[in-house]
This record gives C-alpha cells, structure tokens and sequence, in this order.
C-alpha cells in the first residue's frame, strides 16, 4: 500500500493484478486500484480534478482533468472518500502517479494533492 499526506489529506493506494487478455492480437495486462482519500485536517475540502501519468515499458499515457471523476465529493473533518478504479496496460510493468485538484473551503484556495508513483506490476514477473 502506497500512502501520502498532502495539507492533512491522506491519500492511501492499494493496487491489484486482475489477469490478462488479447484484445486486437495484443496482450493485455488489468490492473485495479483503490483509492482512499482521509480528510485529517479542521477544514471542508472537495475534490475538483484528478490528473494522472500512467508509464509502461514502451509509452506514457495522461490522463487529464476531469478524465474519470464521476463525483466531486465534499469531505468534512474525518471523513474519508474511497473509490475504484483500473487500467489496461500492453506491458507486465508499469506505474501511475499525478496529483489531484482539491479546494479548502475556508480559504477559496485550490491545492494539488500530490499522489505517489504506485508500481503496476504481473506478480509472476518479478521474484
């Protein structure tokens, strides 16, 4: 599990291999991700965006600002916000990391949450 704490955010990751398949004659490698989000601080945040780099062996593909954000949840002290997500890779390694947008609601300021780079990786690949 992967975790940082950005503003009295903690942002914890837990990844998942899922299996592989071919899709167009090319093999493909699932991963799911989960994301927990913890409001530590004394103030009312909410998520606005998230943006993300996924890197395999051969490219980097982004994902912008409001690629995947189905909710724009507010949190109050304590409470946390937890979602699923995955990704498709052509290569058996690969990684994510990218930031996402918050604002505090007692000051109007945006922040970036910073999220570490979190492997993806096909268990049997690496001993």
């Amino acid at each position: 599990m992967i975790q940082q704490i950005t503003r009295g955010l903690k942002v914890s990751i837990q990844t998942t291999y899922q299996g592989s398949f071919v899709k167009n004659k090319v093999l493909h490698y699932a991963f799911r991700y989960h994301v927990s989000i913890e409001n530590q601080s004394n103030h009312i945040v909410q998520l606005i965006s998230r943006q993300w780099k996924v890197f395999e062996t051969a490219s980097v593909q982004y994902f912008g600002k409001e690629k995947g954000i189905l909710k724009k949840p507010t949190m109050k002290p304590g409470e946390t916000y937890v979602y699923n997500s995955g990704c498709l890779l052509t290569s058996p390694i690969g990684s994510i990391q990218g930031s996402i947008k918050m604002i505090e609601f007692s000051t109007a300021k945006k922040f970036n949450m910073k999220i570490p780079c979190f492997k993806l990786n096909v268990p049997f690949i690496l001993n």
